[in-house]
């Protein structure tokens, strides 16, 4: 496997995660928010919701890493 192959290949698979990541974050998202009346209280991330919201940073920068470096390649 090639440079280029594998870079395209680190891309889509961290995208895939990505957009799995950011949709299982689902915090405040009701009806009300989209219409500006949210009225959520804001805490603190703990467990599982701090381990998936820092795994989707590190993947996202992997992400934009990846496409850096096949600009630079490419």
């Amino acid at each position: 496997m090639n440079l280029d192959a594998t870079l395209s290949t680190i891309t889509v698979v961290t995208a895939v995660l990505m957009v799995l990541m950011i949709l299982l974050q689902s915090r405040g998202a009701t009806l009300g928010a989209g219409f500006g009346s949210s009225g959520e209280l804001f805490t603190t991330r703990r467990g599982l919701e701090k381990n998936l919201y820092e795994a989707t940073i590190v993947i996202a920068v992997i992400f934009v890493l990846s496409i850096v470096v096949g600009l630079i390649m490419g």
